[in-house]
């Protein structure tokens, strides 16, 4: 069953941006002449997924601001993590697999989440899109039928911020904040989290020299 919601992450402190996110939210950052939360919308919007929520935290205003009439708010009074983020915003969420989207991320090629749907099939809780890490540390490695596990320092594939997510597991988590590789790590020793390779581009706008990476990426593309 496609998802027919999707959680954009956009709550974080952004620190790593510096001088950048002292008076706005990372998202609300620019790339290529519209805030990086654009992106992400404009995935959702292009997919049709029905419903988008997004969860805010710092300097949450101008965020608020910007996503109103576009996006569900999922506001966090203390940062909850992604999985404490996510398991918060279920209410608006609805019930079902989600998307979820780091909204830190531009994209070009094949529609993450319409790859994502294209994947998704029955006992699978978790897909997450990947790329070859090369001779870097990947995040993962990949079986032939899909399933992923940890890679333990070796190269193998690098997790980019999107995926499709069964959201049964948060409610068993004894915690208020948590990451959600806490229920990657369950999924993959129950042999149901798989991953799948992104035909296209992708940056990460973590840093500040990664605004000049997607720019450059994006005209390209």
């Amino acid at each position: 069953m496609r998802p027919d919601a999707v959680m954009i992450f956009a709550a974080g402190f952004g620190t790593r941006m510096g001088a950048l996110t002292a008076t706005r939210p990372k998202p609300m950052i620019e790339v290529a002449g519209r805030p990086l939360i654009d992106h992400s919308l404009a995935l959702a919007e292009a997919a049709g997924v029905p419903r988008i929520v997004a969860n805010t935290h710092y300097l949450p205003a101008t965020l608020q601001a910007h996503l109103a009439g576009r996006a569900h708010i999922s506001h966090e009074e203390e940062i909850l993590e992604t999985g404490g983020g996510l398991r918060h915003a279920l209410p608006l969420l609805g019930r079902g697999p989600v998307f979820t989207l780091n909204s830190d991320a531009v994209w070009t090629g094949e529609n993450p989440l319409d790859r994502l749907a294209q994947g998704w099939s029955e006992g699978m809780e978790a897909l997450l899109l990947l790329a070859p890490s090369g001779a870097a540390r990947g995040d993962f490695t990949m079986d032939a039928g899909g399933r992923i596990a940890r890679s333990q320092g070796a190269p193998g594939y690098t997790y980019l911020g999107a995926q499709i997510l069964r959201t049964e597991r948060l409610a068993a988590v004894n915690a208020r904040t948590f990451s959600l590789n806490l229920i990657w790590d369950q999924m993959i020793e129950a042999g149901t989290a798989f991953g799948l390779v992104h035909r296209g581009g992708w940056c990460d706008v973590g840093r500040p020299e990664g605004i000049a990476e997607a720019e450059a990426m994006l005209t390209h593309a």
